[in-house]
């Protein structure tokens, strides 16, 4: 597949008010004491504002807002996707309410690496307040991506930094410190202010083997804990696992024995789009091989594109093919990576397994590695994939069989051991549901940091830090804004309960024409259903529906002029209230009123 060239970076600023973090200065020699002068009046500590505008007590959308005096900065903006309960809604964002109010103050806005859910948020935001952008260089080449979709590369300002740099964001100096995760360039932060140093782990573990051969910078983070750090903000998503995260390196073992027992079947890999090292390693088997390699799914192949033209993916010339072009090599020589390993309704992978890929079909000749753990809550969907694949004769392989999955989120020694080194005085359990930062916290007190100097926060707290205190006694808007096609903010939980109740009930609509003059029904009424009742096996049922809407209406023609607003609203509910007696159903009734 050639390689696209339209996520270049040569608009893209490289080192924009950035400077090397500073060492540690060495240890003074101790003077004579001074005679003390008489002790001044002491100032007012200002203090430091943290806003969680997302990511607590949920998996997505992470947000955070800091301030110190007059200035602001946010860490990271990303997105989530919708629940079951979220019918027709493509993305969720976070309520930018708080950021448009304080647009003046916000210096800058800094990135911990380019997941959806740290990143995908972006675009929304900067339509509406136009921000300078601190990003590592992958990051960087995937928000590049995303401001050339939204036609806002030519406004926004995108600055490439590296681990070591500091950049200066007003009061604010914020340093980038190499972490592991799930993909390349990931980044936490210390934020340091006239208030104290803050440090966000961002999205983090410890690999002592990874892919790229870069490991944790613990040494930078024991060192800022020497120096002294006010409060630290770490990743909870595996808070309540136990041991350490396994290395990367040990799902290349498990995909190439998979290989290998696949022979001259085809192989399909199902993976998180974003994970490049695990395409790295699915690709470098291939090519041992022999085999070709094709991408499905429009993320997957943004991303590669992206990590390949940066030097973060190393690909053989000629082993990608498209899609279109698998039929022309036999099965044993192809492999397919593609998107869908969460059992998303429009992945790739679903629409394999329900035969409805227009371009793949999945035979008996297939072996599927669904090579991801279903996030909480996507079991079911997984599974039905899973089940769905072996009806059409597949073998499919996934975690709880073999080693197919490693996650990019510390355990608990992690967590202990990042505590135990960073000494902070203050501890914020990030990035979780509530069981994750309660797990978390439990963790901040088993090495010693006393309870009530952990705050477990929810998206809406503001946090107020000193020295000598953290209170959380304020709140800032931090809602949920929903994408839906090309509206965003206009579908509200008034529209969601409509599209739920129109799901689980149906839609009755009833239509009638009457004279204005008068006010007598000259035409109807008729019914409609869709999704309530079959009308040809529901005679009874609308032919006394429609008795009760002529006596509404009659009740209405004898007081003259019809109120056509009135006999809506009551046929509205007397409707409701008939059917729901009759049937034990309640659809969404439309009353439709023509006026001749």
């Amino acid at each position: 597949m050639p390689r696209q060239k339209n996520n270049d970076l040569s608009n893209v600023r490289v080192g924009a008010k950035i400077t090397p973090a500073k060492k540690p200065r060495a240890p003074r020699t101790a003077k004579p004491a001074r005679t003390k002068k008489p002790a001044a009046q002491k100032k007012k500590e200002e203090p430091i504002r943290i806003s969680f505008l997302g990511g607590l007590n949920e998996i997505g959308k992470n947000m955070t807002a800091f301030e110190y005096k007059e200035d602001m900065m946010l860490l990271d903006c990303g997105l989530s996707f919708p629940d079951a309960d979220m019918p027709g809604v493509d993305l969720v964002l976070p309520d930018f309410t708080y950021i448009t109010r304080n647009a003046d103050k916000i210096r800058g806005i800094v990135i911990t690496h380019g997941h959806e859910d740290h990143i995908g948020g972006l675009p929304y935001l900067l339509k509406e307040v136009n921000l300078p952008i601190y990003a590592t260089r992958l990051t960087a080449g995937l928000i590049m991506g995303k401001l050339k979709e939204h036609n806002l590369d030519k406004s926004v300002v995108l600055n490439v930094i590296k681990p070591g740099d500091v950049i200066k964001l007003g009061a604010f100096s914020v340093e980038a410190i190499h972490v592991n995760h799930s993909i390349p360039d990931p980044i936490g932060v210390a934020i340091k202010c006239g208030g104290g140093t803050i440090i966000h782990t961002g999205d983090f573990k410890i690999d002592s083997t990874p892919i790229d051969g870069d490991i944790i910078d613990l040494a930078r983070f024991a060192a800022l804990g020497r120096e002294g750090v006010l409060c630290l903000m770490t990743d909870s998503t595996n808070a309540e696992r136990q041991g350490y995260t396994e290395s990367e390196r040990k799902v290349g073992g498990s995909l190439n024995h998979l290989f290998a027992l696949a022979g001259k079947r085809r192989v399909i890999v199902a993976t998180f789009a974003s994970n490049i090292h695990r395409v790295q390693q699915i690709i470098d088997i291939s090519d041992h091989l022999g085999r070709k390699v094709a991408l499905s799914g429009r993320s997957l192949e943004n991303v590669v594109a992206v990590a390949a033209e940066l030097g973060y993916l190393k690909v053989p010339d000629g082993i990608l093919i498209s899609v279109d072009e698998v039929k022309k090599y036999p099965d044993e020589k192809i492999t397919l990576i593609t998107t869908g390993s969460q059992g998303e309704p429009m992945s790739a992978l679903t629409r394999m397994s329900s035969s409805d890929h227009r371009k793949i079909q999945i035979t008996p000749n297939d072996v599927v590695i669904i090579s991801a753990t279903p996030i909480p809550g996507n079991e079911k969907t997984v599974g039905k994939v899973i089940d769905d694949l072996l009806m059409l004769g597949a073998e499919v392989f996934y975690n709880q069989m073999y080693d197919v999955h490693v996650s990019g989120h510390a355990r608990q020694e992690e967590l202990k051991m990042m505590l135990s080194i960073v000494k902070p005085k203050y501890f914020i359990p990030v990035h979780g549901e509530r069981k994750h930062l309660t797990a978390n916290a439990f963790l901040g007190e088993s090495v010693g940091i006393p309870r009530e100097n952990i705050l477990l926060a929810a998206n809406g707290t503001q946090v107020t830090l000193t020295s000598s205190s953290m209170k959380a006694d304020t709140t800032v808007p931090a809602g949920r804004v929903f994408v839906d096609g090309y509206g965003v903010g206009d579908v509200g939980n008034i529209i969601l309960r409509d599209r739920k109740k129109l799901s689980e009930d149906g839609l009755l609509a009833v239509s009638f024409a009457i004279d204005t003059t008068n006010g007598c029904m000259i035409a109807g009424p008729t019914m409609e259903s869709r999704g309530f009742v079959y009308v040809k096996d529901s005679d009874e049922l609308f032919h006394d529906a429609c008795a009760l809407v002529e006596k509404i209406v009659a009740r209405y023609t004898k007081k003259g002029r019809v109120d056509i607003p009135a006999v809506k609203n009551h046929i509205r509910d007397e409707l409701t209230r008939f059917m729901y007696e009759r049937t034990k159903r309640g659809p969404i009734v439309v009353p439709i009123i023509l006026e001749l």
